[in-house]
């Protein structure tokens, strides 16, 4: 058997993924990171964007926002900020929540909702150039 890299995904909000695989791409803060088995240790921050699962010629994204990533000699492990399947963002939606967003911001009339609006409109955005 070839040699496998142990990968966990956690989100807050549950674990996204916990599987056995051939290679991650992650979205690190100083650039895309490939990880194969027997990568060196290191940590290091997440930038928003998709990672990439390579496992048997298939291949899983997920995009994650914001978070950290620790190679071990036990493995990968991604602890997200925010994190959703690629499969389950719909490129439609996300494109008029970004229209919205930006109706909202033009609307705000205090500091404190254009940041808030600014705020959702980045996030949107980040979400919506990983596709």
């Amino acid at each position: 058997m070839a040699d496998k890299l142990h990968f966990n995904l956690v989100s807050p909000e549950r674990e996204l993924m916990s599987a056995d695989v051939d290679q991650v791409d992650i979205p690190a803060s100083e650039g895309w990171l490939g990880v194969l088995p027997k990568h060196s240790p290191l940590m290091t921050t997440l930038a928003p964007g998709m990672v990439l699962v390579t496992n048997g010629g298939e291949q899983t994204r997920i995009f994650v926002r914001g978070g950290f990533a620790e190679i071990t000699p036990a493995g990968l492990t991604v602890l997200a900020e925010e994190a959703m399947k690629a499969e389950d963002i719909d490129a439609e939606t996300i494109a008029a929540k970004v229209k919205d967003a930006e109706e909202d911001l033009a609307d705000a009339k205090t500091d404190e909702k254009k940041l808030a609006a600014q705020q959702a409109l980045d996030k949107l955005k980040e979400l919506q150039a990983a596709l």
